[in-house]
């Protein structure tokens, strides 16, 4: 890498730097869980999945009972939770078809047990489905709605409505057993929430439900379970390994799997004191807290296949056989990977083969978009990768599929994702982003069906799409739509569960244009030779790229500041707003909090009194789990805290200001994905060591367009972190599910 020294730097040389993990602790930190390779949750849901985390354990200690505002129209958020609660109505029809249905969820209690009796009324005629929507009856969810022409956005969207209320006899009644059991009172919200209005007697009944609150570990339940129990409380009790064996698979799911190898879920019950890992396995699935799985194979199946195995073990019989691996999974990201993988296979076959799309490939723009143009006219599914550059070939595609008529649409992961796509397709209403799209907010509306209305569909920083927000899309689109999935495989992946691009890619169902147009400049040079291992040195003679060594976490916070107040500024001609700063995790001395802190006293110093805030901070709106968009602080008042988020007015209720907005001059490269900013700099204290991988260096030092400062403490942690820490492998069974399906078009 070049390197302009600390004296050769935009002066003064350098800037602030942090590092370090999140509060919280990750996941694989957990004694007796699976740990995963490498030092941090290389691949997608460390920053932002822990952000979810430590939010909902804030969220939980918090009071949030306030009044629902009286029914105003469905927010974004609320518009997608209605979304998903109808999507999984459907997977569940579908499976009901099937034959072999799975039996599970005989035991389940709370919101599972309700929706469970809900799709059971539907399937019978007993009750119409929207009777079980919190909506108004008087219309389907706004994503339905086809509007005659584009609406242009709302003048004032807020972060989403109050929660709704919990009724004050339930709280009372869970906050008398949780401090019977020790436990604090202010879990008594989030209880009723998550285990419903009985949650008092179904803490009583199985102390270790607490298990599936947000933020409590097992060592907690067990203390809990103690003080009401007493000596009934045993490390072998069927509650307690149930409860852990969920537990399991939730944090598996914050690590980004699908699904959970069934031997590392015992190794990890034996380091929680389970006598019998294996018969509490067993008793999991059959009490419907987890599905089992082998290669891909339906769940009924597995469950056969897996006690034919054992018998014929037994036996002595099969002992040449390849040794088959068992999988565990949640019910909900087996229904989404199913409704998936089955969805993508009807769009593959639903399409119009025979499309000419000759004269718009010929014209396009390079030899990419070309071949492009043509794999989309004749597939229904397209895989497209490539670094930033390439983005103007899905652009491309867009803009031709217009041309012909077609009703075609892009889709980025973010606001500022969505501006890039427009402009390289040279129209304001060829892009939005995916949630927009989802939620009913932005796109073209919906047909009679309820599908997108839409012939071509172009799905940017496609790495960055969770497996259900895939299912549900997917699940929205008609027969015959034509689905591209574009994205960079370098980068980090989704903060939810899933790899969906890398799989689809995998299991070769479709065409995949590989593009050949590199990232230019030396940024562009030194990105690409760390996607395939290689830390080298790049001519930089504009000082597209600089290196500010320093000695300590304290020092880099003080350079960082430097940088963005005054060295870019006046060296390169950014302004500090313009500016990124990315460093490892939220924790630490050097981490986005600590980095923040400096920053705001630097750039816009105040008292903070609006929760912390200032008019005039920077800020980023984590609206749902995942997703974090860049905005700017304008006031607040008794509404909440109003945000300037892309030119979007945004306002955040007071109850959620403490976990839905952080100040943003500092990110973690989780929050970065999907968005760039004229100038980044890219903060490495000794710390940051464990937390670097491939992927994230590769995310974190392409977020720059014009230059990148690295502020570097980390020694040969760096160039060993390219060489040899790649992509946290997740596990998931979309890929196998795929291979078995049939795809006439794969390639």
């Amino acid at each position: 890498m070049t390197a302009h020294s600390r004296g050769e730097a935009t002066d003064p040389p350098a800037e602030d730097h942090e590092a370090g993990e999140d509060a919280g602790g990750r996941a694989a930190d957990t004694p007796g869980t699976p740990h995963e390779g490498g030092a941090g949750s290389a691949e997608g849901t460390d920053d932002d999945a822990r952000d979810a985390e430590a939010g909902t354990e804030e969220a939980g200690g918090q009071e949030q009972g306030t009044e629902t505002p009286a029914a105003p129209a469905l927010s974004e958020a609320e518009a997608e939770l209605a979304a998903q609660r109808e999507l999984r109505e459907r997977i569940e029809r579908r499976k009901a078809e099937k034959e072999g249905p799975i039996e599970a969820g005989a035991k389940l209690s709370g919101p599972a047990a309700d929706l469970l009796a809900a799709v059971r009324a539907v399937e019978s005629g007993e009750k119409p489905g929207t009777a079980f929507f919190d909506s108004p009856a008087s219309a389907p969810a706004p994503r339905r709605a086809a509007p005659a022409a584009p609406a242009a956005p709302a003048p004032r969207v807020p972060e989403r409505p109050a929660p709704r209320a919990v009724p004050p006899e339930a709280a009372a009644s869970a906050a008398a057993v949780l401090a019977e059991g020790g436990a604090p009172e202010a879990l008594a919200r989030p209880a009723v929430t998550t285990l419903g209005e009985g949650a008092a007697g179904l803490l009583r009944e199985d102390p270790w439900q607490l298990l599936s609150l947000p933020g409590v570990r097992p060592e907690q339940a067990d203390g809990f379970a103690r003080a009401l129990l007493g000596a009934e409380c045993g490390p072998d009790d069927e509650r307690r390994t149930a409860a852990l064996v969920g537990w399991l698979l939730e944090r598996a799911a914050l690590r980004g799997h699908t699904a959970l190898d069934a031997e590392e879920a015992r190794k990890a019950l034996a380091g929680f004191a389970v006598t019998d890992p294996a018969g509490a396995v067993e008793h999991a699935v059959a009490e419907g807290v987890a599905l089992v799985f082998q290669d891909g194979v339906d769940a009924t199946e597995a469950e056969g296949t897996a006690q034919d195995t054992e018998e014929a073990s037994e036996d002595g019989a099969g002992g040449d056989d390849e040794p088959v691996r068992v999988l565990l999974g949640l019910d909900r990201y087996a229904l989404a990977e199913e409704s998936l993988a089955d969805g993508l296979a009807r769009l593959v076959n639903s399409c119009e083969k025979g499309a000419d799309w000759t004269d718009a490939a010929t014209a396009a723009p390079s030899a990419s978009a070309g071949e492009l143009i043509r794999a989309a006219a004749s597939a229904g599914l397209v895989a497209h990768s490539g670094g930033e550059t390439a983005r103007a070939e899905p652009a491309a595609l867009v803009a031709a599929a217009r041309g012909l008529g077609l009703r075609a649409l892009g889709t980025a992961h973010s606001p500022d994702g969505q501006r890039r796509l427009a402009a390289a397709a040279g129209d304001p209403e060829a892009a939005v982003t995916l949630s927009a799209l989802l939620s009913g907010e932005g796109g073209p509306g919906r047909d009679a069906d309820g599908a997108l209305a839409l012939d071509v569909l172009v799905v940017l920083d496609a790495p960055q799409l969770d497996v259900e927000t895939a299912a549900m899309l997917v699940e929205s689109l008609a027969d015959g739509t034509r689905l591209v999935l574009s994205g960079d495989p370098g980068v980090l992946g989704s903060a939810g569960a899933g790899r969906v691009f890398a799989d689809v890619i995998a299991s070769r169902a479709c065409p995949h244009v590989v593009s050949r147009t590199p990232d230019p400049g030396p940024i562009g040079e030194l990105v690409s030779g760390i996607g395939i291992g290689e830390l080298a040195q790049v001519e930089a003679p504009g000082r597209e790229v600089v290196i500010v060594p320093v000695r300590d976490a304290g020092e880099a916070v003080h350079r960082t500041v430097q940088l963005v107040a005054d060295s870019v500024p006046r060296a390169i001609g950014v302004p500090s707003s313009d500016t990124q700063v990315i460093t490892v995790g939220h924790g630490g001395p050097a981490g986005t909090t600590a980095l923040n802190a400096a920053l705001k006293q630097r750039l816009n110093p105040g008292p903070g009194r609006f929760g912390g805030f200032d008019p005039g901070d920077r800020v980023v709106h984590v609206p749902a789990p995942g997703r974090a968009v860049p905005g700017a602080v304008v006031s607040a008042d008794a509404d909440g805290l109003h945000l300037d988020c892309a030119g979007t007015p945004v306002v955040v209720p007071q109850d959620r200001v403490e976990t839905a907005v952080r100040h943003g001059w500092a990110l973690s490269a989780h929050q970065a994905a999907g968005m760039r900013w004229p100038a980044a700099v890219v903060v490495l204290p000794g710390d940051a060591a464990q937390g670097l991988s491939r992927p994230w260096v590769y995310t974190a030092f392409s977020r720059g367009e014009r230059h990148l400062s690295v502020v570097h403490g980390v020694d040969q942690a760096l160039p060993r972190a390219v060489a040899e820490v790649p992509a946290q492998q997740r596990t998931t069974r979309l890929a196998a599910l795929l291979e078995a399906l049939p795809t006439p078009d794969a390639s």
